[in-house]
């Protein structure tokens, strides 16, 4: 029996959050760590958040956590649009959530030499912004291609008749390793909601544009590539 909507909303909703949550949270606690070092356990957490979230949540509402995915998935004929328009709201709505809930948990982390409160800060911090040098459309194409692995994975593992029930495992892994490549120059967001959430929380809205614009492109190409040609639709799923 398929659960209802507002059940798999709910399941969008908390899996979204959790990456939100910890992905701010793990870049606080090891920023500073020399940077190969943070890299890696960014990269991780990251991606053992996807994985175990993907894994919780995939026989609730698909374990999408992610509007680019959803988007994915409707171009691909996977959703339809009215549910993939109440998932976008789940999953901005645990985005933003987890923002202000962060904001809350760092409330206490002052400036030693001012007072001043660092809440805002951290959590500004955590959200994904381009490095000093990397262009506006620079940054479009790497949020692009990474999103377009991250979908293309999502179906081959995940929606594909054929493919292998491996639960968020390769999910994870490959946010993990497009972190591991673009970590350094987009912050790697490959999700909207990655970025909405805690800008809306802490008011920093630097290249939003960007991280709407480059994902949602790469996931859309995905679902035409393997939703409309390479999927198999005469399989009876495993």
């Amino acid at each position: 029996m398929t659960p209802s909507l507002a059940k798999q909303c709910v399941a969008e909703f908390i899996g979204t959050f959790a990456l939100i949550f910890v992905g701010v949270g793990a870049i606080f606690s090891l920023g500073a760590l020399p940077a190969n070092t943070g890299l890696l356990g960014i990269a991780l957490a990251h991606g053992f958040t996807i994985a175990v979230m993907v894994s919780a949540t995939g026989a609730i509402s698909g374990g999408q956590l992610n509007p680019a995915v959803t988007l994915g998935l409707l171009v691909g004929g996977k959703m339809d649009l009215p549910r993939s328009a109440a998932y976008w709201i789940a999953q901005l709505a645990g985005a933003a959530t987890a923002g202000f809930i962060l904001l809350f948990v760092f409330s206490g982390r002052t400036d030693p030499d001012s007072g001043a409160v660092l809440a805002q800060t951290i959590v500004a911090n955590g959200t994904p912004n381009l490095a000093k040098g990397v262009t506006a459309a620079q940054g479009i194409i790497v949020e692009a291609i990474m999103t377009f692995f991250l979908v293309f994975v999502v179906y081959g593992t995940a929606v594909d008749a054929r493919a292998p029930r491996i639960g968020g495992l390769a999910i994870g892994l490959t946010v993990a390793l497009d972190i591991l490549f673009g970590g350094s120059l987009t912050g790697a967001a490959m999700n909207p909601a990655r970025t909405f959430g805690p800008a809306l929380a802490s008011g920093h809205w630097n290249n939003q544009l960007i991280y709407w614009v480059g994902p949602l492109l790469g996931g859309a190409f995905a679902g035409l590539v393997y939703g409309r040609f390479l999927i198999k639709t005469d399989e009876v799923p495993r």
